[in-house]
């Protein structure tokens, strides 16, 4: 097949992590990516005039630590692989932000978007959250950036949406099957935001055998609406990729030229690849189909060789759904400034308790998070968490352009912590960029 020059400069970072797997028949392997590169090879797309192929970078323990707490610490939770992986989209979003191309697509693994503030090792397949690394990363070198991440893997991205539930600078949304009949049980139309970034946060659980009518449909009439009211300065997509009808752990109807089209219309300017396990029957065809339509090339002729038509037909009841489900979502994005006064107006605090189940390692960890509601600023974090035989953890956090209350109000809690009272005690300074330990563990 022969490509005419890209109508949009492409970069594109590879990286398979071959020494890095979960067990060597789990679907998150190498082999997920290997097939991926023969088709790209085999395709010439890396010959194409304006598609350029970047290497990793390997992001440092600092840029991790800009999103995470990582328990005991980073070097023992985070295999090397983690930190290409996530240094992999550092690249890409580098070679974005310098102008040297228009769009990046990093083709990496591990994946990352069910990493959440707090690690403890492997949760959903995840350690490191590659896109908030890539995403802070950005923001420290290139200035505050005004961010949407978009994430389409079929799983709900609740580690993104935990990194970035206040922050009113990062809009989070995220299209998935059902909470309610796949892991990890959450991403409802109720999960909202924290008082800082009431309404950035927007979930669109859709039925299962959603089809690209169905994807579709949530694009043009609620996902690109939002972006244009909230008009990001970049756009991220988390292009995860086991809505594919022949993903062996979901149960979603996407077919390649689908995903084609979702990413034409959404034109994110860095996509990260997440899950997507269908490594013979769907990887190959969908990356293939993600990358010529974001360098601007014809799609038509992307079709995976189980292509069954039968998946094209959207049935009425699930299209009723989604027009009730895409209004109400307007509806409340449009209003969320006067939602958010409703929700928390008269609070100084907004003090909320709940549990993370890490599942890879079997631990439960319960938190109670205050967050200061502030009109100058997003408002100070404080975070406890305690887990079953792993220990204790506060993290104060201190968000960008914090006001000197929500300061003092972080740095006092962390200097007000007792060293025999937790493990590991953490101090987010993001305008200062700096992160400081005390505790057992630091």
């Amino acid at each position: 097949m022969k490509f005419p020059k890209a109508l949009s400069k492409t970069g594109v970072v590879f990286f398979p992590a071959f020494d890095w797997s979960i067990s060597p028949s789990h679907p998150e392997r190498e082999e997920r990516l290997l097939y991926t590169r023969d088709q790209i090879f085999e395709e010439g797309l890396f010959d194409v005039d304006g598609i350029t192929e970047y290497q990793p970078e390997l992001a440092t323990d600092k840029d991790i630590e800009r999103v995470h707490l990582c328990l005991p610490s980073v070097r023992e939770v985070a295999a090397p692989s983690h930190f290409i992986s996530a240094g992999g989209a550092i690249a890409a979003g580098e070679a974005v932000m310098r102008g040297e191309v228009e769009k990046a697509f990093a083709l990496v693994r591990p994946p990352g978007h069910h990493a959440m503030r707090n690690v403890y090792g492997l949760r959903g397949f995840c350690v490191v959250n590659i896109e908030a690394v890539m995403a802070e990363k950005l923001r420290r070198d290139f200035g505050p950036l005004r961010m949407a991440i978009v994430d389409t893997d079929c799983h709900h991205g609740d580690g993104t949406q935990d990194i970035y539930w206040n922050d009113p600078n990062t809009l989070f949304i995220s299209l998935h099957q059902d909470g309610r009949t796949l892991y990890p049980g959450s991403g409802f139309p109720q999960e909202f935001g924290g008082p800082g970034g009431y309404g950035t946060t927007l979930n669109i659980p859709l039925p299962p055998g959603t089809n690209d009518e169905g994807y579709l449909y949530v694009m043009d009439n609620l996902v690109l609406p939002a972006l244009d009211r909230f008009k990001p300065d970049l756009i991220i997509n988390s292009a995860g990729q086991d809505n594919h009808f022949s993903d062996p752990i979901t149960d979603m109807s996407v077919t390649a030229r689908g995903y084609a089209e979702i990413t034409r219309r959404l034109k994110p300017h860095i996509a990260v690849l997440e899950g997507g396990y269908s490594v013979q029957s769907a990887l190959p065809y969908v990356n293939t189909g993600i990358l010529l339509a974001m360098a601007g090339l014809d799609t038509s002729r992307v079709i995976e060789p189980e292509f069954n038509p039968e998946v094209s037909h959207l049935p009425e009841k699930t299209a009723e759904y989604l027009k009730r489900l895409c209004d109400l979502m307007m509806q409340r994005f449009d209003h969320r400034e006067e939602l958010a006064v409703k929700e928390f107006g008269s609070k100084t605090h907004h003090d909320r308790a709940y549990e993370v189940f890490h599942d890879e390692t079997g631990i439960t960890e319960s938190r109670s998070e205050r967050i200061t509601v502030c009109q100058k600023c997003a408002g100070a974090s404080i975070l406890r968490s305690r887990t079953s035989g792993h220990g204790k953890s506060l993290t104060a956090h201190a968000p960008l352009s914090a006001c000197p209350s929500c300061l003092a109000e972080a740095k006092e809690a962390y200097a007000k912590a007792s060293e025999n009272d937790y493990d590991l005690c953490a101090l987010q300074l993001r305008d200062e960029d700096a992160v400081e330990k005390k505790g057992r563990l630091a």
